[in-house]
């Protein structure tokens, strides 16, 4: 089962506050992005949350899961959490300061 372009919307939406948002399709599910950092994963339209410490300090219950057969372990963010903006956001925002900035990608050049 694949993520519904609705529960993007719906996220993106909820995270619209958080400052630069946006979701790229990669293999029929999403990738989150916040500021140009990958902070989750959207795969059966559940929100998979890079894990950091600051995230799982955040979390009432910290549930893992992988987003996908073979994948590190995020965590998972019910979608009735998903409904609380304001801490949505700010547990976005607290992923994305913990996490690096993705590596540039280097341009092959042909022979």
């Amino acid at each position: 089962m694949a993520t519904t372009q609705n529960t993007i919307d719906f996220l993106l939406d909820q995270l619209s506050r958080a400052g630069e948002v946006s979701a790229r399709k990669m293999f029929g599910e999403y990738c989150l992005y916040l500021d140009g950092k990958p902070v989750a994963l959207v795969c059966d339209d559940q929100l998979f949350l890079k894990p950091t410490t600051t995230g799982r300090a955040m979390l009432k219950q910290v549930i893992e899961g992988s987003p996908y057969p073979g994948a590190k372990p995020h965590l998972l963010i019910s979608g009735d959490l998903w409904e609380e903006r304001e801490w949505l956001c700010e547990l976005v925002c607290a992923t994305a300061r913990e996490l690096p900035l993705p590596k540039p990608k280097v341009k092959k050049s042909k022979p």
